[in-house]
């Protein structure tokens, strides 16, 4: 199973100390808009997304379909044949894809310390 592009949505404070951090830690920014209350920050292949008030905790993020420079793949995993995969297994969803469905979905589960874990296709 593929999950694609991995990078973790951090939920900050405020976007701008938080920007100016990971740029001293060598991030510059990839994608988003301080005026819309996030941005992606790159470091070669790391990803970090900093999202000021949007969730109330940090998430894990993989993209199925999408490398780490946000470009389509050819061959990937949908997500929902992932969704088929993780049900199988018995793991609990928080939010589903609906399985006729095509094209950009995302699904939500949860691990068991609590970490949020979205699975979210753009393709």
């Amino acid at each position: 199973m593929k999950l694609g592009a991995f990078s973790i949505s951090l939920a900050v404070k405020d976007l701008s100390v938080s920007k100016e951090f990971y740029e001293k830690l060598g991030f510059t920014v990839f994608a988003g808009d301080l005026k819309m209350n996030y941005l992606i920050m790159k470091n070669g292949n790391a990803l970090v997304g900093l999202f000021q008030g949007m969730f109330p905790k940090s998430i894990l993020t993989f993209n199925p379909g999408w490398d780490e420079n946000a470009t389509a793949l050819s061959s990937f995993d949908d997500v929902r044949k992932i969704q088929a995969h993780l049900k199988s297994k018995k793991l609990k969803l928080e939010q589903e894809a609906k399985e006729e469905s095509t094209g950009p979905a995302s699904i939500m589960l949860t691990d068991p310390d609590g970490n949020q874990i979205l699975i979210d296709q753009h393709v």
